[in-house]
């Protein structure tokens, strides 16, 4: 009776937030009556423009080095700030206590944010952008490892620290190699979100296919638009691919 009642007070509250949270965004099906404009809009899509698409190609190759480049980095700076994060690998309880607000306030900024403040340094381009993923990253993956490393087995780091082994080379050989393929898996979903967040800011002047597909759309260019949104679409499904082809082998 006590738990059909708590399922109940669930719904009755689960109801609410949903109604509370329609109203506040205007959610009204209705609104849908209108969708031959959209049908109409998409017509000037096709058939598609291919005279850029060796530009569109290139611009394609720089946003997967933007959000490679930038998650690769955020994880290597991410690991050494794991292991102080975490309970059982941090050196005092201030350190960990500080790095995991460091760390929370770093995953706290998304990374248009770091972009637009970083291209008021360094000016245009896909360098402010690399750095912008580069910068989540580090917060969110150093997280992520860090419960890892939590969660590790802690029967071979006391057995490298009983034959003499120093606190960090038994973290090293002990602890990295139990959690490794878990860490390839965050890497790779990180890895495709960093795609979809480098297309964000190239619009605003990020580089890459993103920023093409921003000045196409503002400039009216529909043929080229509809080009670009389908190699997008390729790079996000064959980065999937990879990365499921990638964390089956590992793991």
């Amino acid at each position: 009776m006590w738990f059909k009642r708590r399922n109940l007070i669930t719904f009755i509250l689960l109801t609410f937030f949903v109604y509370i949270s329609m109203r506040l965004t205007e959610f009204d099906l209705t609104k849908f009556k209108d969708f031959r404009n959209m049908i109409d809009f998409l017509s000037q899509w096709f058939p598609m423009d291919y005279s850029k698409l060796p530009a569109m190609l290139q611009d394609t190759l720089e946003t997967l080095a933007m959000a490679f480049l930038g998650s690769i980095l955020g994880l290597l700076i991410a690991l050494p700030f794991s292991f102080a994060a975490a309970r059982n690998t941090a050196p005092s309880k201030l350190l960990f206590h500080s790095t995991r607000i460091g760390l929370s306030l770093v995953r706290s900024i998304p990374e248009i944010v770091f972009g637009l403040i970083l291209l008021t340094t360094l000016g245009l381009g896909p360098f402010p952008a690399v750095l912008a993923i580069m910068f989540h990253n580090v917060g969110v993956l150093g997280k992520l490892v860090s419960e890892l490393i939590e969660a590790a087995d802690r029967g071979p780091q006391e057995a490298m620290k009983a034959v003499g082994a120093k606190n960090w080379i038994a973290y090293l050989f002990s602890v990295l190699p139990q959690i490794w393929p878990n860490v390839l898996s965050h890497y790779f979903y990180r890895f495709e979100v960093a795609i979809r967040t480098s297309l964000i800011l190239g619009f605003i002047g990020g580089g890459g296919i993103g920023q093409r597909l921003f000045n196409d759309f503002k400039t009216f260019q529909y043929s080229s638009v509809s080009l670009d949104v389908f190699i997008i679409m390729l790079m996000v499904i064959a980065v999937d691919f990879f990365g499921s082809y990638v964390r089956n082998r590992v793991i």
